[in-house]
Protein backbone atom coordinates (compact mmCIF):
# COMPACT_ATOMS: atom_id res chain seq x y z
CA UNK A 1 0.00 0.00 0.00
CA UNK A 2 1.55 3.57 -1.00
CA UNK A 3 2.84 5.67 1.60
CA UNK A 4 0.25 9.08 2.29
CA UNK A 5 1.68 11.92 1.30
CA UNK A 6 2.83 14.41 3.77
CA UNK A 7 1.51 17.77 2.74
CA UNK A 8 4.13 21.10 4.54
CA UNK A 9 2.89 23.83 6.26
CA UNK A 10 3.70 27.20 5.23
CA UNK A 11 4.46 30.17 6.72
CA UNK A 12 1.48 31.64 7.75
CA UNK A 13 -0.45 28.10 9.03
CA UNK A 14 2.95 27.99 11.24
CA UNK A 15 2.56 31.47 12.86
CA UNK A 16 -1.20 30.71 13.50
CA UNK A 17 -0.14 27.40 15.09
CA UNK A 18 2.08 29.48 17.44
CA UNK A 19 -0.67 32.08 18.03
CA UNK A 20 -3.23 29.45 18.36
CA UNK A 21 -0.74 27.48 20.74
CA UNK A 22 -0.57 30.46 22.59
CA UNK A 23 -3.72 32.62 22.85
CA UNK A 24 -5.92 29.58 24.91
CA UNK A 25 -7.34 29.94 28.72
CA UNK A 26 -4.92 32.09 30.13
CA UNK A 27 -5.72 35.26 27.83
CA UNK A 28 -9.13 35.71 29.42
CA UNK A 29 -7.99 34.81 32.82
CA UNK A 30 -5.97 37.80 33.05
CA UNK A 31 -7.50 40.64 34.31
CA UNK A 32 -8.51 39.05 37.77
CA UNK A 33 -5.46 37.44 38.02
CA UNK A 34 -2.91 40.31 37.93
CA UNK A 35 -5.71 42.32 39.37
CA UNK A 36 -5.74 40.27 42.63
CA UNK A 37 -1.98 40.30 42.68
CA UNK A 38 -0.78 44.08 41.53
CA UNK A 39 -1.40 47.08 40.17
CA UNK A 40 -0.56 48.34 36.55
CA UNK A 41 3.10 49.19 37.75
CA UNK A 42 3.59 45.73 39.11
CA UNK A 43 1.98 44.36 35.83
CA UNK A 44 4.58 46.37 33.55
CA UNK A 45 7.56 45.15 35.36
CA UNK A 46 5.67 41.51 35.64
CA UNK A 47 5.52 41.55 31.91
CA UNK A 48 8.70 42.93 31.11
CA UNK A 49 10.20 40.06 33.21
CA UNK A 50 8.21 37.08 31.34
CA UNK A 51 8.53 38.89 27.78
CA UNK A 52 12.40 39.42 27.96
CA UNK A 53 12.75 35.78 29.55
CA UNK A 54 10.45 34.17 26.58
CA UNK A 55 11.76 36.38 24.20
CA UNK A 56 15.36 34.98 24.60
CA UNK A 57 13.68 31.59 24.87
CA UNK A 58 12.16 31.80 21.62
CA UNK A 59 15.38 33.30 20.06
CA UNK A 60 16.96 29.92 21.12
CA UNK A 61 14.38 27.80 19.86
CA UNK A 62 14.93 30.37 16.50
CA UNK A 63 18.76 29.11 16.18
CA UNK A 64 18.66 25.71 16.95
CA UNK A 65 15.68 25.52 14.61
CA UNK A 66 18.00 27.26 11.47
CA UNK A 67 21.46 25.11 13.61
CA UNK A 68 20.19 21.55 14.23
CA UNK A 69 17.65 21.11 11.33
CA UNK A 70 18.23 17.61 11.52
CA UNK A 71 16.62 17.46 15.47
CA UNK A 72 12.62 17.28 14.78
CA UNK A 73 10.24 18.12 18.13
CA UNK A 74 12.39 20.44 19.53
CA UNK A 75 11.45 20.99 22.84
CA UNK A 76 12.55 16.84 23.43
CA UNK A 77 15.06 16.46 20.56
CA UNK A 78 17.33 19.36 22.52
CA UNK A 79 17.45 18.18 25.93
CA UNK A 80 18.17 14.66 24.55
CA UNK A 81 20.94 15.74 22.00
CA UNK A 82 22.65 17.47 24.50
CA UNK A 83 22.55 16.33 28.10
CA UNK A 84 21.66 12.29 27.38
CA UNK A 85 18.82 9.70 27.43
CA UNK A 86 17.57 10.23 30.52
CA UNK A 87 17.15 14.21 30.72
CA UNK A 88 16.12 13.93 27.32
CA UNK A 89 13.29 11.72 28.40
CA UNK A 90 12.35 13.67 31.32
CA UNK A 91 11.90 17.06 29.08
CA UNK A 92 9.85 15.01 26.27
CA UNK A 93 7.55 13.41 29.60
CA UNK A 94 7.52 16.55 31.22
CA UNK A 95 6.42 18.87 28.82
CA UNK A 96 3.75 15.91 27.41
CA UNK A 97 2.31 15.71 30.77
CA UNK A 98 2.28 19.14 31.39
CA UNK A 99 0.37 19.47 27.81
CA UNK A 100 -2.18 16.83 28.96
CA UNK A 101 -2.90 18.89 32.68
CA UNK A 102 -2.91 22.11 30.13
CA UNK A 103 -5.56 20.59 28.02
CA UNK A 104 -7.52 19.83 31.15
CA UNK A 105 -7.43 23.31 32.36
CA UNK A 106 -8.76 24.06 29.01
CA UNK A 107 -12.00 22.22 29.66
CA UNK A 108 -12.74 23.39 33.22
CA UNK A 109 -12.55 26.83 32.45
CA UNK A 110 -15.12 26.23 29.20
CA UNK A 111 -17.33 24.52 31.89
CA UNK A 112 -16.78 27.53 34.08
CA UNK A 113 -17.31 29.75 31.34
CA UNK A 114 -21.18 28.29 30.63
CA UNK A 115 -21.68 28.15 34.38
CA UNK A 116 -22.57 31.80 34.39
CA UNK A 117 -25.29 31.27 32.07
CA UNK A 118 -25.93 27.43 32.87
CA UNK A 119 -25.54 26.94 36.93
CA UNK A 120 -25.59 23.56 36.51
CA UNK A 121 -21.71 23.54 35.27
CA UNK A 122 -20.78 25.56 38.69
CA UNK A 123 -17.05 26.44 38.64
CA UNK A 124 -16.51 23.55 36.09
CA UNK A 125 -15.86 20.60 38.09
CA UNK A 126 -19.67 19.21 38.56
CA UNK A 127 -20.68 15.82 37.72
CA UNK A 128 -22.66 17.65 34.46
CA UNK A 129 -19.61 19.55 33.26
CA UNK A 130 -17.05 16.59 33.71
CA UNK A 131 -19.17 14.38 31.54
CA UNK A 132 -19.92 17.47 28.87
CA UNK A 133 -15.86 17.60 29.07
CA UNK A 134 -15.19 13.86 28.66
CA UNK A 135 -18.03 14.01 24.92
CA UNK A 136 -15.56 17.09 24.62
CA UNK A 137 -12.66 15.24 24.73
CA UNK A 138 -12.97 12.04 22.41
CA UNK A 139 -14.90 14.10 19.71
CA UNK A 140 -11.88 16.17 19.18
CA UNK A 141 -10.26 12.74 19.68
CA UNK A 142 -11.55 11.35 16.60
CA UNK A 143 -11.25 14.48 14.50
CA UNK A 144 -7.33 14.46 15.25
CA UNK A 145 -7.50 10.52 13.89
CA UNK A 146 -8.47 12.06 10.67
CA UNK A 147 -5.06 14.06 9.79
CA UNK A 148 -2.65 16.42 11.32
CA UNK A 149 -3.38 18.60 8.32
CA UNK A 150 -6.72 18.49 8.40
CA UNK A 151 -7.14 19.61 12.32
CA UNK A 152 -4.02 22.56 11.35
CA UNK A 153 -5.96 23.93 8.91
CA UNK A 154 -8.94 23.92 11.16
CA UNK A 155 -6.82 25.67 13.89
CA UNK A 156 -5.92 28.45 11.57
CA UNK A 157 -9.48 28.96 11.03
CA UNK A 158 -10.28 28.75 14.57
CA UNK A 159 -6.95 31.24 15.45
CA UNK A 160 -8.24 33.81 13.05
CA UNK A 161 -12.01 33.59 14.35
CA UNK A 162 -10.80 33.86 18.00
CA UNK A 163 -8.76 37.44 17.82
CA UNK A 164 -11.66 38.91 16.92
CA UNK A 165 -13.77 39.08 20.32
CA UNK A 166 -9.79 39.65 22.29
CA UNK A 167 -9.30 43.02 19.67
CA UNK A 168 -12.68 44.24 20.21
CA UNK A 169 -12.18 44.07 23.79
CA UNK A 170 -9.10 46.15 23.64
CA UNK A 171 -10.62 48.81 21.62
CA UNK A 172 -13.67 49.07 23.82
CA UNK A 173 -11.61 49.53 26.64
CA UNK A 174 -9.42 52.02 25.21
CA UNK A 175 -12.29 54.25 24.26
CA UNK A 176 -13.86 53.48 27.76
CA UNK A 177 -10.29 54.74 29.09
CA UNK A 178 -10.06 57.24 32.30
CA UNK A 179 -7.24 58.30 33.35
CA UNK A 180 -7.54 59.65 36.54
CA UNK A 181 -8.58 55.88 37.46
CA UNK A 182 -5.73 54.51 35.71
CA UNK A 183 -3.64 56.61 37.95
CA UNK A 184 -5.32 55.84 41.25
CA UNK A 185 -4.71 51.84 39.80
CA UNK A 186 -1.10 52.34 38.76
CA UNK A 187 0.70 51.82 42.33
CA UNK A 188 -1.80 49.58 43.82
CA UNK A 189 -5.10 50.86 44.30
CA UNK A 190 -7.35 51.23 46.97
CA UNK A 191 -8.85 49.05 49.63
CA UNK A 192 -6.29 46.42 48.57
CA UNK A 193 -3.89 44.60 50.99
CA UNK A 194 -0.15 45.78 50.97
CA UNK A 195 2.45 43.33 49.93
CA UNK A 196 6.03 44.39 48.56
CA UNK A 197 6.24 44.99 45.10
CA UNK A 198 8.39 41.94 44.71
CA UNK A 199 5.91 39.77 46.27
CA UNK A 200 3.20 41.43 43.76
CA UNK A 201 5.46 40.05 40.55
CA UNK A 202 6.25 37.03 42.16
CA UNK A 203 2.51 36.26 42.72
CA UNK A 204 2.35 36.65 38.68
CA UNK A 205 4.81 34.77 37.62
CA UNK A 206 3.56 31.13 37.00
CA UNK A 207 0.56 33.14 34.82
CA UNK A 208 2.88 34.56 32.72
CA UNK A 209 4.51 31.36 32.20
CA UNK A 210 1.12 30.00 31.21
CA UNK A 211 -0.09 32.25 28.81
CA UNK A 212 3.26 32.12 26.78
CA UNK A 213 3.40 28.47 26.48
CA UNK A 214 2.96 27.31 22.87
CA UNK A 215 5.71 29.79 21.54
CA UNK A 216 7.48 26.52 20.75
CA UNK A 217 4.88 25.26 18.52
CA UNK A 218 6.10 25.86 15.37
CA UNK A 219 9.34 23.83 16.87
CA UNK A 220 7.27 21.09 17.32
CA UNK A 221 6.11 20.94 13.84
CA UNK A 222 9.24 21.86 11.77
CA UNK A 223 9.41 18.59 10.29
CA UNK A 224 6.38 19.43 8.69
CA UNK A 225 7.76 23.06 7.54
CA UNK A 226 8.13 24.00 3.47
CA UNK A 227 11.48 26.13 4.14
CA UNK A 228 13.23 25.40 7.85
CA UNK A 229 14.22 28.76 7.63
CA UNK A 230 9.77 29.25 8.41
CA UNK A 231 9.88 27.91 11.79
CA UNK A 232 12.15 30.66 13.27
CA UNK A 233 9.89 32.90 11.49
CA UNK A 234 6.86 31.80 12.96
CA UNK A 235 7.91 32.05 16.09
CA UNK A 236 9.11 35.48 16.67
CA UNK A 237 6.02 36.15 14.96
CA UNK A 238 3.64 34.82 17.06
CA UNK A 239 5.33 35.62 19.83
CA UNK A 240 5.42 39.63 19.08
CA UNK A 241 1.86 39.70 18.47
CA UNK A 242 0.57 37.44 21.05
CA UNK A 243 2.61 39.78 23.55
CA UNK A 244 1.20 42.95 22.72
CA UNK A 245 -2.54 41.24 22.94
CA UNK A 246 -1.29 40.09 26.80
CA UNK A 247 -0.17 43.37 27.87
CA UNK A 248 -2.99 45.43 26.32
CA UNK A 249 -5.89 43.02 27.98
CA UNK A 250 -3.56 43.20 31.27
CA UNK A 251 -3.70 47.11 31.72
CA UNK A 252 -6.41 48.38 30.06
CA UNK A 253 -8.81 46.95 32.68
CA UNK A 254 -7.22 49.35 35.46
CA UNK A 255 -8.24 52.30 33.59
CA UNK A 256 -11.93 51.19 33.69
CA UNK A 257 -12.75 49.83 36.70
CA UNK A 258 -10.93 49.92 40.23
CA UNK A 259 -8.64 47.08 41.06
CA UNK A 260 -10.53 45.88 44.01
CA UNK A 261 -13.61 45.36 41.62
CA UNK A 262 -11.32 43.53 39.26
CA UNK A 263 -9.87 41.24 41.69
CA UNK A 264 -13.39 40.13 42.85
CA UNK A 265 -14.92 38.99 39.18
CA UNK A 266 -15.48 35.39 38.16
CA UNK A 267 -13.57 34.04 35.65
CA UNK A 268 -13.34 34.42 32.87
CA UNK A 269 -12.59 38.18 33.51
CA UNK A 270 -12.64 39.55 30.57
CA UNK A 271 -15.82 38.83 30.22
CA UNK A 272 -17.22 39.87 33.40
CA UNK A 273 -15.01 43.51 32.62
CA UNK A 274 -16.64 43.78 29.40
CA UNK A 275 -20.29 43.35 30.79
CA UNK A 276 -19.53 45.99 33.30
CA UNK A 277 -18.46 48.34 30.28
CA UNK A 278 -21.19 47.82 27.59
CA UNK A 279 -23.62 45.65 29.75
CA UNK A 280 -24.91 41.87 29.42
CA UNK A 281 -24.21 41.95 25.49
CA UNK A 282 -20.14 42.39 26.43
CA UNK A 283 -19.92 38.99 28.83
CA UNK A 284 -21.80 36.80 26.06
CA UNK A 285 -19.85 38.38 23.17
CA UNK A 286 -16.37 37.27 25.10
CA UNK A 287 -17.83 34.30 26.38
CA UNK A 288 -18.09 33.18 22.90
CA UNK A 289 -14.88 34.02 21.41
CA UNK A 290 -14.07 32.16 25.05
CA UNK A 291 -15.23 28.96 24.16
CA UNK A 292 -13.68 29.25 20.12
CA UNK A 293 -10.31 30.07 21.72
CA UNK A 294 -10.02 27.67 24.46
CA UNK A 295 -11.30 24.97 21.46
CA UNK A 296 -8.85 26.15 19.20
CA UNK A 297 -5.43 26.00 21.53
CA UNK A 298 -7.17 22.28 22.57
CA UNK A 299 -6.96 21.29 19.40
CA UNK A 300 -3.30 22.46 18.91
CA UNK A 301 -2.04 21.22 21.93
CA UNK A 302 -3.62 17.82 21.39
CA UNK A 303 -1.65 17.99 18.35
CA UNK A 304 1.39 18.67 20.18
CA UNK A 305 0.91 16.05 22.92
CA UNK A 306 0.61 13.30 20.74
CA UNK A 307 3.40 14.44 18.35
CA UNK A 308 5.78 14.94 21.55
CA UNK A 309 5.40 11.66 22.86
CA UNK A 310 5.42 10.22 19.44
CA UNK A 311 8.83 11.57 18.64
CA UNK A 312 10.56 10.14 21.33
CA UNK A 313 8.57 6.96 20.99
CA UNK A 314 10.25 7.04 17.28
CA UNK A 315 13.32 7.89 18.99
CA UNK A 316 13.37 4.66 21.16
CA UNK A 317 13.22 6.60 24.33
CA UNK A 318 9.38 6.04 24.86
CA UNK A 319 8.04 2.67 24.41
CA UNK A 320 8.02 1.77 20.52
CA UNK A 321 4.22 1.37 20.67
CA UNK A 322 3.68 4.82 20.89
CA UNK A 323 5.32 5.16 17.36
CA UNK A 324 2.76 3.93 15.68
CA UNK A 325 0.49 5.52 12.97
CA UNK A 326 -2.43 5.23 11.35
CA UNK A 327 -3.38 5.48 7.46
CA UNK A 328 -3.69 9.61 8.20
CA UNK A 329 -0.14 9.42 9.68
CA UNK A 330 -1.71 10.25 12.49
CA UNK A 331 0.35 9.30 15.80
CA UNK A 332 -2.80 7.21 17.20
CA UNK A 333 -1.36 5.57 19.83
CA UNK A 334 0.49 8.48 21.36
CA UNK A 335 -2.88 10.45 21.14
CA UNK A 336 -4.88 7.15 22.61
CA UNK A 337 -2.85 7.74 25.89
CA UNK A 338 -2.92 11.09 25.62
CA UNK A 339 -5.98 11.26 25.83
CA UNK A 340 -6.67 8.76 28.53
CA UNK A 341 -4.20 11.02 30.69
CA UNK A 342 -6.61 14.06 29.62
CA UNK A 343 -9.87 12.02 30.46
CA UNK A 344 -8.33 10.95 34.07
CA UNK A 345 -7.14 14.59 35.29
CA UNK A 346 -10.57 15.71 34.27
CA UNK A 347 -12.31 13.43 36.61
CA UNK A 348 -10.24 14.45 39.56
CA UNK A 349 -11.19 17.56 39.28
CA UNK A 350 -14.28 17.20 40.84
CA UNK A 351 -12.41 16.79 43.61
CA UNK A 352 -10.50 20.31 43.44
CA UNK A 353 -11.77 23.40 45.29
CA UNK A 354 -9.89 25.50 42.46
CA UNK A 355 -9.23 23.20 39.43
CA UNK A 356 -8.35 26.35 37.09
CA UNK A 357 -5.80 28.01 39.23
CA UNK A 358 -4.35 24.33 40.17
CA UNK A 359 -4.04 23.06 36.33
CA UNK A 360 -2.54 26.44 35.32
CA UNK A 361 0.23 26.44 37.93
CA UNK A 362 0.76 22.64 37.56
CA UNK A 363 0.92 23.09 33.72
CA UNK A 364 3.62 26.00 34.29
CA UNK A 365 6.00 24.48 36.79
CA UNK A 366 6.22 21.26 34.66
CA UNK A 367 6.72 23.17 31.55
CA UNK A 368 9.52 25.03 33.20
CA UNK A 369 12.04 21.81 33.47
CA UNK A 370 11.82 21.23 29.29
CA UNK A 371 12.22 24.98 29.14
CA UNK A 372 15.61 24.61 30.93
CA UNK A 373 16.99 22.24 28.87
CA UNK A 374 16.58 24.07 26.01
CA UNK A 375 18.04 27.05 26.82
CA UNK A 376 20.97 25.09 28.60
CA UNK A 377 21.69 22.95 25.17
CA UNK A 378 21.55 26.64 23.26
CA UNK A 379 24.09 27.72 25.60
CA UNK A 380 26.22 24.24 25.54
CA UNK A 381 26.68 24.91 21.45
CA UNK A 382 27.22 28.35 21.77
CA UNK A 383 30.01 27.94 24.16
CA UNK A 384 31.43 25.13 22.09
CA UNK A 385 30.96 26.78 19.17
CA UNK A 386 29.33 24.12 17.58
CA UNK A 387 27.66 24.90 13.79
CA UNK A 388 29.25 28.44 14.25
CA UNK A 389 31.70 27.66 11.10
CA UNK A 390 28.59 29.30 9.38
CA UNK A 391 27.70 32.89 10.49
CA UNK A 392 30.34 32.87 13.10
CA UNK A 393 29.41 36.52 13.81
CA UNK A 394 26.22 35.08 15.49
CA UNK A 395 28.21 33.24 18.83
CA UNK A 396 28.39 35.94 20.83
CA UNK A 397 24.67 37.34 20.27
CA UNK A 398 23.26 33.80 20.67
CA UNK A 399 25.42 33.04 23.85
CA UNK A 400 23.71 36.12 25.71
CA UNK A 401 20.58 35.19 24.84
CA UNK A 402 20.68 31.30 25.93
CA UNK A 403 22.40 33.00 28.73
CA UNK A 404 19.49 35.29 29.91
CA UNK A 405 16.75 32.35 28.68
CA UNK A 406 18.42 29.96 31.26
CA UNK A 407 18.86 32.47 33.95
CA UNK A 408 14.99 33.17 33.00
CA UNK A 409 13.99 29.69 33.45
CA UNK A 410 15.85 29.26 36.72
CA UNK A 411 14.35 32.28 38.49
CA UNK A 412 10.87 30.90 37.37
CA UNK A 413 11.27 27.59 38.61
CA UNK A 414 12.48 28.98 42.25
CA UNK A 415 9.46 31.81 42.05
CA UNK A 416 6.84 28.70 41.02
CA UNK A 417 7.85 27.75 44.81
CA UNK A 418 8.31 24.74 46.44
CA UNK A 419 4.87 22.88 46.21
CA UNK A 420 4.83 22.64 42.24
CA UNK A 421 8.50 21.82 42.26
CA UNK A 422 7.34 18.82 44.75
CA UNK A 423 4.16 18.15 42.54
CA UNK A 424 5.94 17.75 38.88
CA UNK A 425 8.73 15.52 41.32
CA UNK A 426 5.43 13.34 42.21
CA UNK A 427 4.36 12.99 38.35
CA UNK A 428 8.44 12.66 37.08
CA UNK A 429 9.10 9.91 39.69
CA UNK A 430 6.24 7.27 38.51
CA UNK A 431 6.77 8.54 34.67
CA UNK A 432 10.03 7.11 34.39
CA UNK A 433 8.54 4.06 34.03
CA UNK A 434 8.00 4.34 30.64
CA UNK A 435 11.78 4.81 30.33
CA UNK A 436 12.44 1.48 31.97
CA UNK A 437 10.25 -0.04 29.66
CA UNK A 438 11.65 1.23 26.66
CA UNK A 439 15.29 0.33 28.12
CA UNK A 440 14.26 -3.05 28.83
CA UNK A 441 12.75 -3.32 25.29
CA UNK A 442 16.50 -2.11 23.85
CA UNK A 443 18.01 -4.27 25.93
CA UNK A 444 19.99 -1.33 27.52
CA UNK A 445 21.29 -0.10 30.67
CA UNK A 446 18.90 2.15 32.52
CA UNK A 447 21.22 4.70 33.38
CA UNK A 448 24.67 6.35 33.49
CA UNK A 449 26.19 7.27 36.67
CA UNK A 450 24.93 10.62 36.70
CA UNK A 451 21.73 9.62 35.27
CA UNK A 452 21.42 7.82 38.62
CA UNK A 453 21.97 10.96 40.49
CA UNK A 454 19.25 12.54 38.44
CA UNK A 455 17.15 9.60 39.11
CA UNK A 456 17.07 9.66 42.91
CA UNK A 457 16.70 13.46 43.23
CA UNK A 458 13.50 12.66 40.66
CA UNK A 459 12.47 9.77 43.28
CA UNK A 460 13.20 11.70 46.80
CA UNK A 461 10.56 14.97 45.81
CA UNK A 462 8.12 12.16 44.35
CA UNK A 463 8.27 10.66 48.19
CA UNK A 464 8.10 14.16 49.74
CA UNK A 465 5.83 14.87 47.31
CA UNK A 466 3.52 11.90 48.12
CA UNK A 467 4.13 12.35 52.17
CA UNK A 468 3.27 16.33 52.01
CA UNK A 469 -0.01 15.11 50.04
CA UNK A 470 -0.89 13.06 52.56
CA UNK A 471 -0.08 15.07 55.30
CA UNK A 472 -1.92 18.13 53.92
CA UNK A 473 1.20 20.19 53.60
CA UNK A 474 0.67 20.64 50.01
CA UNK A 475 -2.73 21.03 49.63
CA UNK A 476 -4.33 20.72 45.97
Amino acid sequence: MAEAPVNKLPLPILTAMVVGSMVGAGIFSLPRTFGGATGPFGALIAWTIAATGMYMLARVFQALAERKPDLDAGVYAYAREGFGDYPGFLSAFGYWIGSCIGNVSYWVLIKSTLGAFFPVFGDGNTVIAIVAASAGIWLFHFLILRGIQQAAFINTVVTVAKIVPIIAFIIILAIAFKLDLFRSNFWGGTGMPTTSLLEQIRATMLVTVFVFLGIEGASVYSRFAEKRSDVGKATILGFIGVTALMVLVTLLPYAVLERADIAGMRQPSMAAILEAVVGPWGAIFVSVGLLVSVLGAYLAWSLICAEVLFTAARTRDMPKVFARENRNKVPSAALWLSNIIVQLVVISTYWSTDAFSLMLNLTSAMSLIPYLLVAAYGLKIARRGETYEIRPRERRRDLIFALIAAIYTIFMIIAGGMKFLLLSCVLYGPGTALYFWARKEQGKSLFTPSEWIIFAAAALGCVVGIYGLATGSITI
